[in-house]
């Protein structure tokens, strides 16, 4: 439908000079599209406190590896946290061992995603 994928499978060719055909001045100028177009969408998509932390490129394919760079790093962050709490975990008298056993089950669930 809109072809965005183009700029994720092929690589940029150089720039377009007098001397391009017309098939390689409609391909850079898809790709281009491409791009541009996937670059848009993948910046609405990611929430502002995140799209801070990630430089600024006129790359899609780079972005791309971009977030999926950070992306690893929250998980290795978020799978540390999880197993700190669940090795700590005690259980207290303030709640009643249903719920305790409920909370384990769903940091068990969290870890495994």
């Amino acid at each position: 439908v809109l072809d965005l994928d183009l700029a994720f499978e092929v690589e940029k060719h150089a720039a377009i000079i007098g001397t391009s055909s017309a098939e390689e001045k409609s391909f850079h100028k898809a790709w281009e599209r491409s791009n541009i177009l996937s670059l848009m969408f993948m910046r609405m998509s990611i929430t502002n406190n995140i799209k801070s932390t990630l430089p600024k490129t006129k790359s899609a394919k780079e972005f791309m590896t971009f977030v999926e760079k950070c992306s690893q790093i929250v998980d290795k962050s978020l799978t540390g946290t999880l197993m700190s709490t669940l090795s700590t975990i005690k259980f207290d008298d303030s709640r009643i061992m249903h719920e305790h056993s409920f909370k384990l089950q769903i940091l068990q669930q969290d870890l495994s995603y």
